[in-house]
């Protein structure tokens, strides 16, 4: 009997073994199905993800490719449709109350350049004139045959350009000998811009405003002279630019001291491609710009601008350009600048202070690509700022100040309550959003200008000032000569773009060849 218990019992523990083996094997089964389940969820959560990100991408270029069609192509004003359909209506009043009141007729019929026109403005009184004395071909009436008297005359100007012209310039130094002893006494030799250099300082001074002010390329400049008969090679063209930068280091010192002797200058910097000497592959430099220009405070003060050459974009460049400067600094977001604002900055810190184009621009890029209401909504109130820059300027500091302090203020109030409110409702990674977010987060600096009356709502002085610069990398790679890391003697030739814009640049450059030269080249 109790064997038969044992067998049964033998059996039951069998079973029951079997059991617990197939149930081991169903969870494993199933946390199988977990992992493949949850794996399954990961997968889809992350391709979900990139798909999200893909469509960000794909937004991105898609506005990137109609921002260069736009550059290419249509126009790069930032102005709104309704603001561009308002001054051409304000253009069109204007004309209709200029035909009216100088009584032209307006004929619909007619176009406007083909009605009556307004008095030209006269000729420049500076320029020298040449008179051409038209006599009447008969020497008595053609009606009777009587003598004809003097009655006056008919005139009329026309400009007339005169071809700039080469001409050698040989100098014969006399010698003379003692008629009692061996002496030999000669006239002594003159000066030169550039010692023992063929060009005098009217052809250099051509070139550089040539190249710095009109933009033209030295294998251009070739050509021209080539077409004049005279062969002078881009290689020589380009070491008469490097010696005029070293007679011109006096004057980029001087502009450099001006500059930064003023309580506010505006910064900015572009990329530059540098050609090595032997290197077949170019790097990438930058020039940095620094203004002064405070008349729009009413200053009487002349502008200036300040270019030097860095071979990067680290922040201690501008650090090093900024050393003698105490004040308020103008200038974008960039990183590099935040030195210049610690306490700890030798000197003490500069005052931020941010640009509203550069974050405008960021909210119109959005708006051109999606006409979003909400970035139109955000560029309507931030013209509404300009617009009260426009009346202001040309004010004096205190005036401009109790203007901002008593309207600009309440606009920025309003308007980073309604930013702050929209930014919650949109995804971070959104481009409108990125551009809210970039705008709160350089919200003091931003709101500077309100409390001070110096200070600018933007920087385009400094943008401004790199359109030369810009142009000049457009339309020719000589730049990457000038600005060879072997020539650093070159770069204070990038303060000739626009350092003296207010002057005749030709003539102030070839001003200080003939001043200075006997002292720089003897």
């Amino acid at each position: 009997m109790s064997q038969k218990y044992l067998i049964r019992i033998a059996e039951l523990e069998r079973l029951l073994s079997e059991q617990a083996e197939a149930l081991r094997q169903k969870d494993q089964q199933l946390s199988l199905v977990e992992e493949t389940e949850a794996f399954l969820r990961s997968a889809l959560t992350r391709a979900e993800e990139k798909i999200e990100e893909d469509e960000r991408e794909i937004e991105h270029l898609r506005a990137q490719i109609e921002k260069l069609r736009r550059m290419l192509f249509g126009t790069r004003s930032e102005k709104l449709r309704r603001e561009v359909e308002l001054a051409e209506a304000l253009l069109k009043q204007r004309e209709q109350d200029s035909d009216r009141y100088s009584g032209r007729e307006d004929d619909p019929q007619v176009p406007r350049q083909l009605r009556q026109s307004r008095h030209r403005r006269p000729l420049p009184a500076h320029l020298p004139r040449e008179i051409h004395r038209l006599e009447p071909e008969e020497s008595c009436c053609p009606e009777c045959g009587g003598e004809l008297d003097y009655l006056g005359e008919v005139s009329a100007e026309q400009l007339e350009l005169v071809s700039s012209a080469l001409k050698v310039i040989r100098t014969e130094r006399v010698k003379k000998a003692c008629t009692k002893c061996d002496c030999i006494v000669e006239a002594p030799a003159p000066s030169r811009p550039i010692e023992r250099g063929i060009a005098g300082p009217g052809l250099l001074a051509r070139v550089l405003t040539g190249k710095y002010c009109e933009h033209l390329p030295l294998y251009r400049q070739s050509e021209i002279f080539a077409r004049q008969g005279v062969e002078l090679s881009r290689a020589l063209l380009s070491n008469w630019v490097d010696a005029c930068c070293q007679l011109m280091t006096p004057v980029n010192d001087a502009l450099y001291r001006y500059v930064m002797n003023t309580r506010k200058v505006h910064t900015d910097d572009t990329p530059v491609k540098v050609l090595a000497p032997g290197q077949k592959k170019a790097k990438t430099g930058r020039i940095w710009t620094y203004v002064r220009d405070d008349r729009n405070v009413g200053s009487s003060s002349p502008p200036a601008v300040w270019f030097a050459y860095s071979p990067n974009r680290q922040g201690k460049h501008p650090e090093q350009h900024l050393r003698p400067f105490r004040g308020i600094l103008q200038a974008d977001a960039f990183t590099g600048y935040d030195r210049l604002f610690s306490a700890e900055r030798e000197g003490g810190a500069l005052t931020e202070v941010a640009c509203w184009a550069h974050a405008r621009r960021k909210i119109h890029d959005v708006y051109i690509s999606s006409k979003s209401a909400t970035a139109e909504e955000a560029l309507k109130r931030i013209s509404e700022l300009y617009a009260i820059e426009d009346e202001i300027r040309g004010l004096p500091e205190s005036e401009r100040l109790a203007v901002r302090q008593q309207r600009s203020k309440v606009l920025l109030t309003s308007l980073h309550e309604w930013m702050v409110e929209k930014n919650g409702t949109l995804s971070k990674k959104s481009r409108l959003g990125e551009a809210f977010s970039y705008v709160l987060n350089q919200w003091d600096a931003l709101c500077y200008y309100s409390d001070d009356g110096l200070a600018e709502a933007d920087n385009n002085a400094a943008e401004r000032a790199l359109r030369a610069v810009c142009l000049g990398k457009k339309n020719s790679y000589d730049l990457c000569q000038i600005l060879s890391p072997k020539r650093p003697y070159a770069a204070p030739g990038a303060s000739l773009y626009r350092g003296l814009k207010n002057l005749k640049q030709s003539d102030c450059i070839l001003d200080f060849t003939n001043s200075y030269s006997g002292i720089l080249a003897p």
